[in-house]
């Protein structure tokens, strides 16, 4: 299809008695008269039907290194091919994308592809993977599963990152079309969901139960750890307590370090003694892959073998500094086998971010 057309045909609605539509997309329910859009902004009731008013639109195309969504067990070293549109349909009051994910100025998403165009840059940029970033895909997922359905069909994989903030039934559909997902687990209280994110803790976590245990999507999980908001030693044995005994003690986690942004610009940015703090609670709960992300800590950037002990992959932030890992997936030392998915590796691209542009016909 043109990737400029829009409005696009939207999924998961239901007319109500009372003359309303109903987004059954996400747990929010939004609940439309002729015209409205919904939270998010970007779905539309358009002559008594829903439309997704961004299909075909993106805020901009980069490659970035795999380790920067982050993903540390999903090819490390690879390029992505990374973009997002608008909108969200959470109101983080600490986004640190607010400039995408909170716009409402439709002339900010210029770059126009459609799923073919997406597919063929990334192959011909040399990109295992395309991510749907930057903005929560849940929001554009008919667009995010069309360029999947495309990717797949050159051996390009698909990555979501995403807040995992939706209903069961678009849940099936939309991950049935994902090879990776990291998910922003945003704290572990429902007061802190409600009161800094608009939304509740719940659906997340049937978010990430679904795809542990009844997908093949790889997942990682990741925690942005504000000073005073979701950073006590209390809520985080309780995190990491329920990780390992509900999605496993083999599932990455991340812990990323807050700078002031949007509405919560009043707090300081999260010192690197907190993310080790974090870390050093995770793996006392069994956790056996746990980072620290946007600040330099070379063993919270590293991923320890869980049979011998040794340093397979040595980061700092975004650059490999050591590779030890066979292209199966195993410790080159002692043969343990590493949760993940692995191939041959090869120069690693870096800490770059590299724009594309996209050209339509």
């Amino acid at each position: 299809m043109n990737a400029a057309q829009s409005p696009y045909p939207g999924r998961w609605w239901h007319l109500l008695g009372d003359g309303r539509l109903q987004c059954d997309l996400c747990p929010r329910d939004c609940k439309l008269h002729e015209g409205q859009r919904g939270a998010c902004f970007v779905r539309q009731r358009i002559d008594d039907r829903m439309v997704l008013t961004t299909y075909g639109r993106s805020s901009g195309f980069c490659l970035d290194p795999i380790e920067k969504k982050p993903l540390n067990h999903f090819f490390p070293g690879s390029s992505v091919l990374s973009f997002g549109t608008a909108g969200c349909n959470l109101a983080c009051k600490f986004c640190q994308n607010w400039d995408i994910s909170k716009s409402r100025d439709m002339d900010r998403l210029m770059d126009l592809a459609g799923p073919d165009q997406i597919a063929a840059a990334a192959a011909a940029a040399g990109s295992k993977s395309v991510a749907f970033t930057y903005n929560d895909p849940v929001i554009f997922a008919e667009y995010a599963m069309d360029v999947a359905d495309a990717c797949h069909a050159r051996g390009i994989r698909t990555v979501a990152v995403t807040a995992g903030y939706m209903h069961d039934a678009p849940r099936r559909e939309f991950y049935a079309k994902m090879d990776a997902a990291n998910v922003d687990l945003k704290g572990f209280t429902d007061e802190f969901y409600v009161k800094l994110t608009g939304s509740t803790l719940q659906p997340v976590l049937d978010t990430l139960k679904y795809l542990r245990h009844e997908t093949d999507v790889w997942l990682e999980v990741a925690t942005l750890l504000i000073p005073t908001k979701n950073d006590s030693d209390e809520e985080l044995i309780q995190l990491t307590k329920w990780m390992a005994t509900e999605l496993g003690d083999d599932v990455p986690l991340h812990f990323t370090a807050y700078h002031p942004d949007y509405k919560l610009d009043g707090l300081p940015s999260t010192p690197a003694s907190t993310l080790t703090r974090a870390r050093k609670i995770a793996i006392g709960e069994g956790l056996k892959y746990v980072y620290t992300g946007n600040v330099h800590d070379s063993e919270g950037g590293t991923t320890f073998c869980p049979g011998c002990g040794t340093g397979l992959i040595v980061r700092d932030w975004h650059r490999i500094l050591v590779y030890r890992v066979s292209p199966e997936g195993r410790c080159t030392g002692c043969g343990t086998a590493l949760a993940g998915r692995f191939g041959r590796f090869e120069e690693p691209f870096g800490p770059r971010r590299i724009p594309v542009s996209i050209r339509t016909s």
